[in-house]
């Protein structure tokens, strides 16, 4: 085979890369959210869950929770008359969303934290609720801060997509090991394989610098 050759697989294992970056980004940025704040939260129960849910997936490996919702998982089911049984595509985003958003829960965090207090006093002079003080004061000076670090965890998120390979979904790595071992062209292939994952990682990092453009009017908006 000649590299051209290699090409045609290698695009179909690189589309399987973009779904999975892109549902994993977008429902890890939705975790982010509902775990930040969570975090924030004088109810107990969910502050409780939230930081449960944080510490566990910031302190455990990502290819170990991959392999757990993948093989443990269904054995836990079968213990307990369930079928838990998850498709490669549905545990490969599902332990992607909960890593990304475990990492993106301490930076919705930390932005809600860094607005000024005054800006809480007056939206309580303004008799407004905790939840119309966060909704309508906090997040909208806060979500332009987060951009740049969701940002770097989405192009993170780009390269992790690479471990499902390991539960047989067959994403750009998994493509790439099945070329060469066929063809034995590891230097051809992986060179290859690093110009793809590059380019992927340039549209996408433009692509939040669009985002984080957009967003960042909202600040100049309110000033």
């Amino acid at each position: 085979m000649t590299w051209t050759e290699y090409l045609v697989p290698l695009g179909q294992g690189a589309w399987v890369t973009i779904q999975l970056t892109f549902w994993s980004t977008i429902f890890g940025a939705l975790l982010s959210f509902a775990a930040g704040i969570g975090k924030l939260s004088r109810n107990p129960l969910i502050k409780a869950l939230s930081i449960g849910y944080i510490e566990i997936f910031r302190g455990t490996s990502l290819l170990v929770q991959l392999f757990w919702l993948y093989f443990a998982l269904p054995l836990l089911g079968q213990a307990i008359g369930i079928d838990l049984r998850l498709p490669p595509v549905a545990a490969g985003v599902l332990a992607l969303s909960l890593n990304i958003g475990a990492y993106g829960a301490e930076v919705v965090r930390g932005a809600i934290q860094s607005v000024s207090h005054d800006q809480y006093e007056a939206a309580t002079a303004l008799n407004f609720s905790d939840r119309q003080a966060l909704w309508r004061v906090a997040l909208p000076q806060a979500i332009p801060e987060m951009m740049p670090s969701f940002g770097n965890l989405a192009v993170q998120n780009l390269k992790d997509t690479a471990l499902v390979s390991l539960i047989s979904l067959q994403d750009l790595a998994f493509k790439a090991e099945q070329i060469r071992n066929f063809t034995q062209d590891s230097t051809t292939i992986f060179t290859i394989v690093l110009a793809m994952y590059f380019g992927m990682a340039l549209v996408l990092t433009a692509m939040m610098k669009v985002l984080e453009r957009s967003v960042g009017r909202w600040r100049t908006a309110r000033s």
